[in-house]
């Protein structure tokens, strides 16, 4: 497809530099070019004498699976954000896009305000992006036809809930609508191919799970899940903030819990006659741990084995195909042998999504 990248223009992602490269070329993929030119200036901090540097350039995970660039990234937009120092304001704007001025900016940045960004790089950075959703009611959508109308969403990494709140939400699909036309909040991304099924949808229950859960109604909070949204991106701070009022109207359901023992709890529970048990997440199942993934994976097969006509499982997925830069669509469900499919694929934050 004319968004992806061939993995040949990428360097070795099991390395710091390799995965801040990767980072760099994905964002700039994605139409991000400030941001990934922010990312790539965190190559010149692999040899700075500073905490920030220090902790960079001896990174212990992966650093693609952990984000690393982004944590950084979005310390130093909440520095413009709160007008702390704006030099990079120009930077997101287009306006210095030479990536030597801009290296040099970041590493004065990392200088000046070493105390204030470390704490940044202490975890994953908080994925919200409400335009992510078009992914679920499309797969929802698919899963009505064969399945029936009636599903309860559960949400591995909600975050902040901005998805958790997705059955206020009012989608057009390829023309196929759904969710309350009134809504704040509107996800039309730009549809190409066929358009899934046009079929009742009727989510009966909606809640999630976060290790470390954002409260959209404290502004301090707030402010820190918008730093981490691309500045390019103006539409997306529009939807944050539809998804801050929605919030405040009625909270999301978003318990603190980790992943796994989120989905135990969820296989355990009696499932009403004629609802459909749905785990979903997206750009999550990165930051999981392997062992967690494994047991989540065998509980949700080994849960399919029981599952009936009446009492349907679904694991609903969009996540990062890292030799692609695209975000897959994927759907596994119960009864029906649980194979993996692949219904769509699009672009990080919604702006378009193709039907496969």
């Amino acid at each position: 497809m004319d968004d992806a990248i061939t993995d040949d223009a990428v360097t070795d992602r099991d390395t710091v530099a390799g995965g801040i490269e990767w980072q760099a070329r994905h964002a700039e993929e994605a139409g991000a070019p400030g941001t990934g030119k922010i990312a790539r200036a965190q190559l010149q901090l692999l040899n700075l004498d500073t905490a920030v540097g220090r902790r960079i350039a001896n990174w212990q995970g992966n650093v693609t699976e952990d984000a690393l660039p982004l944590r950084l990234n979005g310390g130093l937009h909440n520095l413009v954000l709160t007008r702390t120092d704006e030099r990079l304001k120009p930077v997101y704007a287009g306006l210095i896009s030479n990536q030597m001025d801009i290296d040099a900016i970041v590493v004065d940045l990392v200088k000046t305000y070493d105390t204030r960004l470390l704490p940044w790089l202490d975890g994953p950075p908080q994925t919200n992006e409400a335009a992510r959703s078009w992914a679920f009611m499309a797969a929802l959508k698919w899963l009505s036809a064969r399945l029936g109308p009636k599903f309860e969403l559960n949400e591995l990494g909600a975050s902040a809930g901005i998805n958790t709140m997705m059955e206020r939400y009012h989608f057009n699909l390829g023309g196929v609508l759904a969710g309350p036309e009134a809504s704040p909040m509107q996800i039309a991304p730009e549809w190409r191919g066929e358009s899934p099924p046009d079929v009742p949808v009727e989510i009966v229950g909606i809640r999630g799970c976060d290790q470390s859960p954002v409260d959209l109604s404290d502004h301090e909070a707030a402010l820190r899940l918008k730093s981490y949204v691309w500045p390019e991106a103006a539409a997306r701070m529009a939807r944050i903030d539809a998804a801050i009022q929605l919030a405040v109207e009625q909270a999301p359901e978003i318990m603190k819990q980790d992943a796994g023992d989120f989905v135990a709890g969820l296989l355990a529970r009696p499932q009403p006659a004629g609802v459909t048990t749905v785990l979903n997440h997206s750009i999550v199942w990165q930051y999981i741990s392997e062992t967690t993934r494994a047991q989540i994976t065998a509980a949700m097969e080994q849960a399919g084995k029981t599952a009936t006509a009446q009492r349907p499982l679904a694991w609903v997925t969009l996540e990062t195909n890292r030799e692609t830069f695209r975000h897959e669509l994927h759907v596994r469900y119960w009864p029906g042998g649980g194979q993996k499919t692949l219904l769509a694929c699009g672009h990080p934050h919604g702006v378009w999504a193709q039907w496969l």
